[in-house]
């Protein structure tokens, strides 16, 4: 009788843990079944800010695999079944779907739901026009309305999320405002030197930033919502989203006595395994060991969520794979403006009780007699004083963001600051200056550390 692996959640981790499973064991030997409470599964969250802006047409496009594409694979996923409760001394979930309710039982369980958008507890959160941007549905709904008229958005976060979808409301020639009760824009992935380049920028674009302002009200008129704040500070909007962060969805795990970490989310090993016999989890919804601080975080991103996926998978497969932990590396763009981080910013590194210096240089993205070169501004970030490279962020035209590919690599690796001022890149008038900005901000960082 074949072994059965249950899991609940059918996105990235998800799908990517059933295929790499399937691709292992054969269905006589392993009988694998997915449980999606919506009607989509493996699709591109990250692409939805820019359906939302039209620059990808076809809302098609952001799914990436059907589940009779899976079926085909072996693999039965089930959408419009939501997964209710889980019994851990009877191995078995309580699923609710159309047709009722039934209990399903499990020899192996992966734990993959996910995250949530946050909602904030403030009045006028149920006013019509007040939106989150998670799923597929929502960016369907969000798509609809912003080409409906609407002449002002107010997007409520000032993090990746919130700027894409500024950028997506400009883009589609709507008055957009960003507000943020953060001092800064990308407070949790820029430094306060860095992320000031790119609230200029957003400024110079047209769109309205304003820090430091906490939402307390939303006002409305005739159940709708007309404005962001309702003291004597407000912004007007015919739209609002709010972009203020996401959670992970533990509910049903904290319910069932499966152990949560330090960070909230699920606590695995670098195997997946939570602390229960035959209970896995990766995604959104699990814990990752960060390299440089070696403490747990609970990253929300595509590539870390598609990584313990796998990682999940070949275990259940009967294979025997580590993940080796996650950086945070981050890219984004608003307007031609790239933005990317990796590592620690220099308060994260504090916090974590680490040493740091930094070093920022202003550059160009190619030779600066290159024609369509544009400013760029490099930071890294090293310990002081072995000069252990601990994070890097940019800030540029195009061209620049990618850089940070390279900051990674290094702090993957190992690599101090001074030794990637040396490595061997590569030099082209239309691409970079002789010495690339990477080997700058790495050598002056170095020598910061080691003075």
């Amino acid at each position: 009788m074949a072994e059965r692996l249950v899991v609940i959640g059918g996105d990235a981790a998800g799908m990517s843990a059933a295929s790499q499973a399937r691709r292992m064991r054969y269905i006589d030997d392993l009988e694998i079944i997915v449980f999606e409470q919506s009607a989509y599964v493996s699709f591109s969250a990250c692409g939805e800010p820019y359906y939302v802006g039209g620059w990808v047409e076809d809302f098609d496009d952001l799914k990436v695999r059907t589940p009779e594409q899976f079926g085909a694979q072996g693999i039965d996923a089930r959408i419009h079944h939501q997964v209710k409760a889980i019994d851990l001394a009877a191995r078995t979930v309580t699923v609710h779907h159309p047709g009722g309710k039934e209990k399903v039982g499990y020899d192996q369980l992966l734990y993959a739901t996910g995250a949530t958008a946050l909602r904030p507890p403030i009045e006028g959160m149920d006013l019509e026009g007040v939106h989150t941007l998670r799923t597929l549905d929502d960016a369907s709904r969000l798509r609809s309305i912003a080409v409906s008229g609407v002449e002002r958005a107010v997007v409520v976060g000032g993090g990746y999320l919130g700027l894409e979808v500024a950028d997506a409301f400009h883009h589609l020639d709507i008055d957009t405002t960003v507000v943020t009760m953060m001092p800064t824009l990308l407070e949790r992935t820029l430094d306060p030197d860095m992320s000031e380049f790119v609230a200029d920028h957003v400024r110079s674009m047209g769109i309205q930033v304003e820090t430091g302002f906490e939402v307390k009200c939303l006002a409305g008129s005739g159940g709708a919502v007309v404005g962001v704040g309702c003291d004597d500070r407000s912004f007007p909007a015919d739209l609002v989203v709010l972009a203020v962060g996401s959670r992970p969805r533990i509910d049903l795990a904290e319910e069932a006595g499966i152990p949560l970490g330090a960070t909230g989310a699920v606590a695995v090993d670098d195997h997946q395994r939570t602390r229960i016999e035959g209970v896995w989890s990766a995604g959104d919804c699990a814990e990752a060991l960060h390299r440089i601080s070696q403490r747990p975080v609970n990253l929300h991103l595509g590539t870390v969520a598609n990584k313990t996926g796998r990682i999940a998978g070949i275990n259940l497969g009967g294979g025997d794979a580590a993940f080796p932990g996650v950086l945070g590396t981050a890219i984004t763009k608003v307007g031609d403006l790239e933005i990317s981080s990796s590592g620690l910013t220099e308060w994260q590194a504090a916090d974590a009780g680490i040493g740091a210096v930094a070093a920022t240089i202003r550059s160009t993205t190619a030779a600066h007699y290159w024609p369509d070169s544009s400013p760029m501004h490099v930071k890294a970030i090293a310990e002081k004083p072995t000069g252990r490279l601990l994070g890097g962020q940019i800030v540029g035209g195009p061209g620049a963001g990618k850089r940070i590919d390279v900051f990674a690599t290094a702090m993957w690796a190992g690599l101090p600051a001074h030794e990637l001022a040396w490595t061997d890149l590569s030099y082209s008038p239309p691409f970079s200056g002789v010495w690339d900005s990477v080997h700058i901000a790495a050598r002056k960082a170095g020598e910061k550390a080691r003075e």
